[in-house]
């Protein structure tokens, strides 16, 4: 999914704890449910965001220069812009675009 197009809120926002447990049957299910998702999200947001910042690095070891690339102040800015993790798994399990599977 292309998390820089989703439509996840920036800030918090108050949620019906009455609505989580509807869809699950249990709070705890969906609060477990929902902080998984978020680790793979936070998971690919960080692996992708390393990828991009590699291309900028520098494997000299001068310390009397301190390179300010404007690039990489921009995509780092983008990221830190974007909604959390956490955010954005709410959204994805208010929406219904989780799948869970149970090993029973």
């Amino acid at each position: 999914m292309d998390y820089k197009k989703s439509k996840a809120p920036v800030t918090t926002v108050t949620r019906n704890t009455m609505d989580l447990e509807d869809k699950v049957g249990n709070i705890y299910k969906a609060v477990v449910i929902t902080s998984k998702r978020a680790n793979q999200i936070s998971m690919e947001i960080k692996e992708e965001l390393n990828n991009k910042l590699e291309e900028f690095a520098s494997y000299s070891d001068n310390l009397e220069e301190v390179f300010e690339n404007r690039e990489q102040i921009e995509i780092s800015r983008f990221y830190e812009r974007m909604p959390k993790a956490s955010l954005i798994a709410l959204d994805e399990f208010e929406s219904d675009m989780i799948y869970v599977r149970e090993a029973e």
